[in-house]
C-alpha cells in the first residue's frame, strides 16, 4: 500500500498521466482527494500495489519531476484503528489569520483527529469582505465529551467573531 502526494502546475492530463503509470505497474487506485488551488494541482492518492512493484512505481513517478509534477511516495503500514464516532464542524466568518490554528488547537487538546478539512475564502454577498468557510470532519476518541468540545469551540467562535456548528455524524458518513 502506498500513499502518494502530487503537486504541480495545473494543466489537462495530469490525473491521466499519474493513473497510467500506477496501472502500468499493476497498481489499484483506491481513494484520492485532489484539487486545483491557485493555479497549482495538488492531491493525495492511496494506491494498492504488490510490494515488489513499489520501487519501480516510485522511480517512474519521481521521473515526472522533469515534467514539473512532484510526486512523493510513502509506504503506508497498517492503518490505526479508525474512530468510531465522528462529528462535522462547520465554520463561517470574516477571514483573519489564525482561525484554523485556534480551532485545530482546541480539537487537539480534546484528542479529536481532523479526518477531513476543506476551507475556502470568498467574498461576502453584501459587503464583499473576505468570508472564510471551513468544513471539518472530526474523529472523536472513546470517552470524548462532544458537549465540552462544543463549549470550547463556541468560546473561540465568540472571540473570532465566526459562526460555528458541531454536529455528530454516523460512522463513515461523508462530510
Amino acid at each position: 500500500m502506498l500513499v502518494l502526494t502530487v503537486i504541480g502546475s495545473d494543466r489537462p492530463g495530469l490525473v491521466e498521466l499519474v493513473s497510467r503509470i500506477i496501472a502500468g505497474h499493476g497498481g489499484n487506485w483506491l481513494e484520492s482527494r485532489m484539487s486545483r488551488l491557485g493555479g497549482e494541482f495538488a492531491g493525495i492518492i492511496r494506491v494498492e500495489i504488490p510490494a515488489a512493484a513499489e520501487p519501480a512505481l516510485a522511480r517512474d513517478l519521481a521521473a515526472l519531476s522533469a515534467q514539473g509534477l512532484i510526486v512523493v511516495c510513502r509506504s503506508s503500514g497498517t492503518e490505526p484503528a479508525a474512530a468510531r464516532r465522528f462529528a462535522a464542524l462547520d465554520l463561517v466568518g470574516h477571514d483573519r489569520p489564525g482561525i484554523v490554528r485556534d480551532i485545530s488547537q482546541a480539537l487537539a487538546r480534546a484528542g479529536a483527529n481532523v479526518e477531513e478539512l476543506t476551507t475556502s475564502c470568498e467574498s461576502a454577498a453584501m459587503s464583499g469582505e473576505p468570508l472564510f468557510k471551513a468544513a471539518i470532519k472530526i474523529g472523536l476518541p472513546d470517552g470524548c465529551d462532544i458537549a465540552a468540545i462544543r463549549r470550547e469551540l463556541e468560546q473561540i467562535a465568540a472571540n473570532l467573531l465566526v459562526d460555528i456548528s458541531l454536529e455528530p455524524l454516523e460512522a463513515g458518513a461523508p462530510l
